[in-house]
This record gives C-alpha cells, sequence and structure tokens, in this order.
C-alpha cells in the first residue's frame, strides 16, 4: 500500500480555450486525490480568466497581460506553487479531458518506480482512438520523415516505426520507458523540478517538453508512460488559431533544440533537410494555386510562412 501525496499541484497554460478549459477543469473534479489548481492564462480575449474565477473559485488563476508562451506560462504556475516536498506537479494542457483514476494510477506508479522522475498518460483521441504520445528524441531522419511523407517520397513502412520516433509498445498495454511523451498531460515528483528547474523560456511554443525531458533525463531519471491512466486529448486547440505563425514557432524550436543538443553534423543535417522540404512545400502550393486549389491570399501565407522557415 502506497501512501499518496497530500496535494498534487495542476499548473494548467489557457489561451483562448474557455470552452475546453471549462471541461478540462470538470473531468478535474473526478479526481479522488486533493488538487491544487493553478490556471496560467495568457491573456486570453474569451473570458477564460473570469470563467474559471466564477465557476472553480477553489483554483488559482494567473492572468498575464500578453501570450507569453507555454513555457514560460508554466514557470509563471510553477513559481506561484511553491511546491512542497511531498507535492506532484501534474502539467496539463486545457484541451485534455482527465478520466476517472488517471491522476492516482500515475500517482501510485511513481511511489512505486522511485528512479522514475516523470510519467505520462496513455493519450486517446476524441473518438476513443489511440493517440500517439510517446517518442523518442528528434533526429535527422525523423524530421525527413515528417517532411517528405512517407509513401509519396520515402517508404511508407517507416512511418509510425521506430525510426520516426514512434514506440511500438504503445499499442500495448504495459508500462514502457521512453524518452519523452506529447507534452498535453506530464506527472512530475518534486525532486525532478528541484532538480533541473522549469522549462526553457527560449522556447515560445513547441519542444520545450522534450528540452525539459532531455535535462530530465540527462540528470539520470527514467520517464515511463503508463497506458492503464487515460487521458482524452483534442489537440492543437490553442495552435490552430494562428496556423502560419504556429508553423514558424515549430520550426524555429526545433532548430533552438538541434542547435543547443545535436553534434554540428546532425544540425547540418538539419538546415538541409528542413530547407529542402520548404523548397518542396513551396513548388506544391504554387502548383495548388495555378490548380486553382487555393487562393492568392492563401499562397501568400504558405510563401511567407516557408521563407521564414527556410531563414531560421
Amino acid at each position: 500500500m502506497y501512501q499518496h501525496p497530500q496535494t498534487v499541484a495542476v499548473v494548467i497554460v489557457s489561451y483562448n480555450t474557455v470552452r475546453l478549459l471549462r471541461a478540462c477543469l470538470d473531468s478535474l473534479a473526478r479526481c479522488a486525490l486533493p488538487l491544487h489548481i493553478v490556471v496560467v492564462d495568457n491573456a486570453s480575449a474569451d473570458g477564460s480568466a473570469a470563467m474559471v474565477c466564477a465557476e472553480f473559485p477553489s483554483a488559482d488563476v494567473i492572468a498575464l497581460d500578453s501570450n507569453v508562451g507555454f513555457a514560460k506560462g508554466t514557470n509563471s504556475g510553477l513559481a506561484a506553487l511553491g511546491l512542497a516536498e511531498d507535492t506532484y506537479t501534474l502539467i496539463l494542457n486545457p484541451d485534455t479531458d482527465v478520466q476517472p483514476g488517471a491522476i492516482e494510477t500515475m500517482v501510485t506508479f511513481l511511489e512505486a518506480h522511485p528512479r522514475v522522475g516523470m510519467v505520462s498518460p496513455r493519450l486517446l483521441n476524441p473518438d476513443g482512438t489511440p493517440q500517439a504520445a510517446a517518442f523518442r528524441f528528434p533526429t535527422p531522419l525523423m524530421t525527413a520523415l515528417d517532411l517528405f511523407p512517407p509513401g509519396e517520397v520515402l517508404p511508407g513502412r517507416l512511418y509510425g516505426s521506430w525510426w520516426h520516433g514512434r514506440y511500438p509498445q504503445e499499442r500495448g498495454s504495459d508500462p514502457f520507458p521512453i524518452d519523452h511523451p506529447l507534452g498535453a498531460c506530464m506527472l512530475v515528483r518534486p525532486e525532478v523540478t528541484a532538480q533541473v528547474g522549469g522549462f526553457d523560456e527560449n522556447y515560445f511554443m513547441y519542444s520545450e517538453e522534450i528540452e525539459w525531458c532531455w535535462r530530465i533525463r540527462a540528470a539520470g531519471w527514467a520517464i515511463w508512460q503508463v497506458p492503464a491512466a487515460r487521458v482524452v486529448h483534442v489537440g492543437g486547440a490553442a495552435t490552430r488559431q494562428f496556423r502560419w505563425k504556429m508553423l514558424v514557432a515549430l520550426y524555429r524550436s526545433r532548430a533552438h533544440f538541434a542547435a543547443t543538443h545535436d553534434t554540428p553534423a546532425q544540425q547540418l543535417a538539419h538546415t538541409v533537410i528542413v530547407r529542402a522540404g520548404m523548397i518542396r512545400a513551396t513548388l506544391r502550393v504554387w502548383r495548388d494555386y495555378i490548380s486553382g486549389r487555393i487562393s492568392r491570399d492563401e499562397l501568400r501565407a504558405h510563401l511567407l510562412a516557408y521563407g521564414e522557415v527556410c531563414r531560421l
């Protein structure tokens, strides 16, 4: 019998997702453990902060004056918590629905495995199908498979494989070690945050959880997925509001990660592959414009984004 910590701290960074945020907070009410919830609102214009204050008065709200991104927003929540030594921290996206028993299952796993510093759940799509949520650290081959879709340019069997950074164990039901999870839901023990700190604020959006997990793994902690814990994840609720800005943000974050964690040869390969991918995307979008499938404004948005990615 394991004794659960007194409280699980929950940090949620939200941006214009009021409907999903409400559902997420409702789902947390099903947890049998006491929760200390902090919602960090990145200057939403949809009344998210006011909704939390009115409908979930036990949650703390940090209403920021501007959108500072996920990493800095999460760090604001972590700093506000003043975590106790026995408090686990759940980093949670607002577009999630935490299924009954999920948090309890992850806590129990951490308590049973003292060298595991972080656990993540099995993520599900809204229709109940599994969502890829366990990944290896990025490699140039993984970038190539993203930009040159298998079945079109590269062999289709590589997509979703180990070479593409996936874990075949996600098709099973047993817990397994991973490099990093999708950042929608991550439970960490207090010793981890005390040792490695919070997120790198050089990342505005994307890859911040990869860099965090890189430091956690480098510090000697293991990271596992626990499929018995289940969380529904909508995905992209905030980022799809600024589609092309988010594309640039994605590759800016990937370039920063490569520059700080890859070898010079890997950095060069990453740059060459990304630029080749943007050239291919540019040719394809011109084809779509000439054939009438997209408008001139859409063409311009594509070209501006691809050009900015090439200049990173």
